[in-house]
């Protein structure tokens, strides 16, 4: 009896050890950082653009695991009232383990006004669309 009872112990303290302590939640697969508006040249414009100026909607993601990891990059802008004037994406990239890529999607707004931008990052697009981190957003002025 006593055996059978080590047996079992040992067991449970191997599956602890490979288990990790801290499992990561669907949402914290990946991370966004530093979104930005920028130029054709990767330089920071600030959140003030003009009308018909072509911007880059960028922002640095981060794969937060131990394995790799394809996602899609989404960005949806949203005007004042919230109506969705424009949406990108980029599908395919592969992230290895703890790599952080820069991304960016190109806008070019037809009218002045306040707008949102809403990045996103999910395992894929349009199929398999399961968020990989919180979306983040840029707020933006076009005049």
């Amino acid at each position: 009896m006593i055996g059978k009872g080590i047996g079992l112990l040992v067991i449970l303290v191997i599956a602890l050890g490979i288990t990790p302590a801290f499992a990561l939640t669907e949402l914290e697969k990946t991370s966004i950082n530093n979104p930005q508006l920028v130029d054709a040249f990767a330089r920071a414009l600030g959140n003030s653009i003009n009308v018909d100026q072509q911007v880059q909607i960028s922002a640095d993601v981060m794969n937060n695991q131990e394995k790799s990891q394809k996602i899609a990059y989404l960005v949806q802008v949203k005007d004042e009232a919230g109506f969705v004037v424009s949406v990108g994406w980029v599908v395919g990239v592969e992230l290895n383990p703890h790599q952080e890529f820069k991304q960016s999607i190109s806008w070019i707004p037809k009218e002045s006004g306040k707008f949102t931008a809403e990045i996103f990052v999910w395992e894929g697009f349009p199929i398999n669309h399961n968020a990989l981190s919180d979306y983040t957003s840029i707020q933006i002025s076009v005049s």
